[in-house]
């Protein structure tokens, strides 16, 4: 599975904007048939700052970042583009397994 980590720094301006100018891409990711997971968070630190985990199955990711919706929504100019206060910072690697695990630290009963 290759899982990604991606941390968005967007202009405090538009912060309360990122959801909408990301829905369509996101929506459009989480329908690919190798896409396993999508999923934002916005920072308790910083409100500017949202991170993405996404994870694909191993033939996932290659037609994620070819598709017509990754290459539009990363486009110069694009909406994402003007909302971004810097470049984003990424962690992507594979790694085993095919989903989420329980913490073995912490059990709930």
């Amino acid at each position: 599975m290759i899982f990604i980590v991606v941390k968005f720094t967007v202009k405090s301006d538009q912060a309360e904007k990122w959801p909408e100018i990301t829905r369509e891409f996101s929506e459009a990711t989480r329908a690919e048939p190798g896409n396993k997971w999508f999923e934002w968070s916005r920072s308790l630190e910083n409100p500017n700052e949202y991170v993405l985990v996404e994870a694909f199955t191993d033939d996932g990711a290659e037609p994620h970042v070819t598709s017509d919706h990754f290459r539009s929504a990363m486009a110069d100019g694009g909406p994402m583009h003007r909302a971004l206060a810097s470049t984003p910072k990424i962690i992507s690697r594979q790694v085993d397994g095919d989903g989420w695990d329980e913490m073995g630290e912490l059990k709930v009963n």
